[in-house]
């Protein structure tokens, strides 16, 4: 917790002036220590749900702008119940939101979901997780639905999020895009379609791309990026980076979208099986990446 929050608590003037809007911009729960015992892990994630709920609106959240909370609760815990509106309604100049390898669910509102006023300053959501998690399309909605300036959206593990989902979003410039799926099981990640969806939206300004682990089909692939060699005006793509660790992506898709991205610094192709044996790799910097496109230019003859 804080020591803003802490002093709250000491008594009624300390509360009044701990709780000046001007003194809250970041507030960052910490993880607790690791190697506590379980009943130890129980009375921290007992304190983390009490600081969220400290920071609803009726206490000093109107000048907050990043709210991060990382935390180390396994997948067996019982799941935080985040009050979402409440949090939009108490937050409105939230900018950057990280929910970091925390289970939680959105806290019931009731049989009608009244959406909340949104986060109209975001800029930053993340809600990656190591572990299997609640976010889905719906919970994504009612975050993001007022949110039209994000720039950066990284759900990496959450596994229930879809293209179509994700196109429903009212951002138009998003910039970093991060959806891949590390250690889940393939009952996770069967076979999904639509990835066109993301790179037609967003083509124009993505700089990074993560789908690592995603089930998308080769053809389907083979759509989503031959969006990056079709922007509308002949402008370049600004994509940089690219992970595409673990997909069914193919050598002639991979060959079309560095030639059309010159500016691709990044390019994550291990474990790729479609792919040629040696080029199953990462690689880091013009040269490396320039050298991948000769080498599969070489190669795809001979695979024809």
């Amino acid at each position: 917790m804080p020591f803003l929050g802490r002093a709250a608590r000491v008594c009624r003037r300390w509360h009044e002036a701990a709780s000046q809007p001007a003194l809250w911009h970041t507030v960052t729960l910490s993880p607790p220590l690791a190697g506590r015992p379980a009943l130890g892990e129980a009375k921290a994630e007992k304190k983390l749900l009490a600081s969220l709920e400290w920071l609803m609106p009726t206490r000093c959240c109107p000048q907050l702008q990043v709210l991060e909370v990382s935390t180390g609760i396994n997948r067996n815990s019982t799941p935080l119940q985040l009050p979402v509106e409440a949090l939009q309604q108490g937050c409105p100049q939230l900018q950057v939101l990280r929910l970091l390898n925390l289970m939680w669910l959105p806290k019931p509102s009731g049989r009608v979901v009244t959406p909340g006023p949104g986060f109209p300053g975001l800029e930053e959501l993340c809600l990656a997780s190591s572990t299997c998690n609640f976010v889905s399309n719906e919970v994504l909605g009612r975050l993001l639905h007022g949110s039209p300036n994000l720039r950066l959206l990284d759900l990496r593990g959450c596994a229930r999020i879809t293209p179509a989902g994700l196109r429903d979003l009212p951002c138009q410039e998003l910039e970093q895009l991060h959806l891949g799926l590390y250690g889940m099981s393939d009952r996770l990640t069967l076979v999904k379609e639509g990835s066109a969806l993301l790179t037609q939206k967003w083509c124009h300004t993505l700089r990074e791309l993560d789908l690592s682990g995603q089930g998308f089909s080769e053809k389907d692939l083979d759509h989503a990026l031959a969006a990056f060699s079709g922007i509308p005006g002949g402008s370049r793509p600004a994509l940089c980076s690219l992970n595409l660790r673990g997909t069914r992506v193919t050598p002639s898709t991979v060959s079309s979208v560095i030639s059309s991205c010159p500016g691709l610094l990044y390019l994550n192709l291990e474990s790729c099986r479609c792919l040629p044996r040696g080029l199953k790799r990462a690689y880091r910097g013009p040269e490396e990446v320039q050298w991948c496109l000769e080498q599969l230019l070489t190669s795809l003859p001979s695979l024809s």
